[in-house]
Formats: C-alpha cells, sequence, structure tokens
C-alpha cells in the first residue's frame, strides 16, 4: 500500500519548492552560457534545457531510492518486487509524471488562456490525477503504474547510539 495521499502530495508540494533552486541554477547557466539577455529570448531553448536538467535531476535520484523531498517525508520510489528501480525505469517515471501537466497544457496552448484560468485548470487537473490513486489496487499513482513502479513509506533506520 502507498503512503497516504496527503503525504505524497505534501512531498510533491515540497519537491516543487526544491525545484525553485534547481531552476535557478540551470537558468542562470542557461543564460551565462547563451549570453541571453531578455528573459523570452531562447524561451523555448530554456525550456528544453530545464526539462533534460529535471529529467537528470530526477532520474539520478529516483535511482538511488529517493528525492531529498522523499527523503523528507519517509517515501522511496522502488519497482514492482521492492527493488530500486534502474536509470531506465527512472526515465520512464520521469517522462510518464509528466501526464500532471500535459493535459492542462494541452488545453491552454490552443486557447490562450489568462494566467488565472490557466491556474485553476493546472490545479484542477492535478487534484484529478491525485484523486485516481484512488482506484488503483494499491492506491498508487497512475504515472506509477504504468512504469513499474510504486512508492512505499520507508523510515531510515535508527543509528546505534555512542556508549562511553
Amino acid at each position: 500500500m502507498a503512503p497516504p495521499l496527503r503525504r505524497r502530495m505534501a512531498c510533491w508540494l515540497y519537491e516543487g519548492m526544491l525545484l525553485f533552486g534547481v531552476v535557478f541554477i540551470a537558468g542562470y547557466l542557461f543564460s551565462t552560457l547563451t549570453q541571453t539577455r531578455h528573459a523570452l529570448h531562447n524561451r523555448h531553448a530554456l525550456q528544453a534545457f530545464l526539462f533534460v536538467v529535471f529529467g537528470i535531476y530526477f532520474v539520478w535520484f529516483w535511482a538511488r531510492g529517493h528525492t531529498l523531498a522523499m527523503k523528507t517525508w519517509h517515501i522511496r520510489v522502488v519497482d514492482r518486487q521492492g527493488r530500486l528501480i534502474s536509470q531506465k525505469r527512472a526515465l520512464l517515471r520521469y517522462v510518464l509524471s509528466w501526464l500532471w501537466f500535459l493535459p492542462p497544457l494541452a488545453v491552454i496552448a490552443p486557447f490562450h488562456l489568462t494566467g488565472g484560468e490557466t491556474a485553476v485548470l493546472t490545479l484542477g487537473w492535478v487534484a484529478v490525477w491525485a484523486l485516481l490513486s484512488r482506484f488503483h489496487p494499491q492506491r498508487q499513482f497512475w504515472h506509477d503504474a504504468l512504469a513499474g513502479t510504486r512508492l512505499v513509506h520507508h523510515e531510515l533506520p535508527a543509528r546505534p547510539r555512542k556508549t562511553k
């Protein structure tokens, strides 16, 4: 059984906060290397670069069991047998995890929605996608089921106390 949905979503939000640092550093690196002086110049190249950077970040950490946010919330990503996932499976999970965002992005693009409409649509879809996990037999997110991965509760073993 997966960790409770509330804890997984708290981890998801914390991961988003930590990604601000990744975006800042990657954006600075990109703008320095490309000599971009205006935020709208090279916008699509920056988005592609961030997609790759996020992929490296998540594949690296998921193949080791968890990201910092997952470690904080005692969540680990494993395969169906409970083992650490391979980098190939982590990459598949990364690509499938974009199901959190692709449907609203596909709707937003042709209709030129306002910022408020975009936020409502995106947050609404995230809520629907999260709640759909209730229909999975093990309460896993559907991108995990498709990738052959599971989120599980993981407590680190207590460190033995030093005796004097």
